[in-house]
């Protein structure tokens, strides 16, 4: 029996990467009545046909880590890819992300695209994120300027790409591997969006890793019973929480906050520390 990974998925065909090549496998009957779905980035073991190119999948192993939206399974790494101009950044949509990633104890990585359009600004908001702790690339595919420092921070992982459209994220996997040929689309003048590309979850092999485009993360939203545990989704905030007053504390008005503290001191940015407050009302529980 062979062990793979499922890298895409469609009408009841799963295409399964093996240390022997790429494997078409349907799924053993008993998985076809599984409750839960089977998922791109599951880890399987799977038996060939006679031909070497056909198969079955016989049974998931356990993951790691699951998706909703999109579905996929086994994802270690989130990869925010935004574009320095055009379109501009959003960067509440942005801390969105990470905190997403965070509340799912993904690690998660900054990609600041399109760096050529404005390399000084790219560069200060490299040493923004830095300064936060994250892992930051600052890159151009039309210069090829970082994509030797986005592999490095790829490599042997299984890596969800999130951002707006229009990021360049399709053009940034081709500038990685020629041979991915994805379609990539442009950034409306007016509205300063990008076309959608990606319809489908697919994972792609990058080096010794997988990427996935992942189309949907970036329509999840916080829950309402999460308004406890989004002080941990900002990596700035941590060294803070142990020395307030008050346990409990949710760092907006409450005396002998250190988090204010260090928001006073300069340690915490007032536009992060603003989105916090955007988003612990929207994680507020609902009564």
């Amino acid at each position: 029996m062979n062990v793979g990974i499922i890298v895409k998925g469609i009408g009841g065909r799963y295409e399964v990467q093996t240390d022997r090549g790429l494997v078409s496998c349907t799924l053993r009957g008993r998985l076809r009545l599984r409750d839960d779905r089977v998922l791109v980035g599951d880890k399987v073991e799977i038996t060939r046909e006679d031909d070497g190119k056909d198969g079955v999948v016989e049974a998931i192993l356990p993951r790691t880590s699951e998706l909703l939206r999109p579905p996929i399974a086994n994802v270690n790494q989130v990869a925010v890819v935004f574009a320095v101009e055009n379109p501009a950044p959003n960067f509440l949509f942005l801390d969105r992300l990470l905190v997403q990633g965070e509340l799912l104890n993904l690690s998660c990585i900054v990609v600041i695209n399109k760096a050529d359009l404005n390399p000084t600004r790219a560069q200060e908001l490299a040493k923004h994120y830095n300064t936060i702790s994250y892992p930051t690339a600052v890159t151009s595919t039309v210069q090829g300027e970082g994509l030797d420092q986005l592999r490095e921070l790829l490599k042997g992982k299984i890596t969800a790409l999130a951002g707006p459209s229009g990021a360049g994220k399709s053009s940034l996997l081709n500038a990685l591997d020629p041979n991915l040929k994805l379609e990539t689309g442009q950034v409306s003048v007016k509205a300063q969006r990008g076309r959608h590309t990606t319809r489908s979850v697919e994972l792609l092999a990058l080096g010794d890793g997988y990427v996935a485009d992942t189309p949907g993360f970036s329509r999840l939203n916080l829950e309402s019973d999460q308004e406890r545990d989004l002080q941990f989704a900002f990596p700035e905030f941590r060294p803070h929480l142990d020395f307030c007053q008050f346990r409990g504390c949710l760092h907006r008005r409450e005396p002998g906050c250190q988090v204010k503290a260090a928001l006073e001191a300069g340690e915490i940015t007032q536009e992060r520390y603003d989105h916090y407050l955007i988003l612990l009302e929207e994680a507020a529980p609902r009564y």
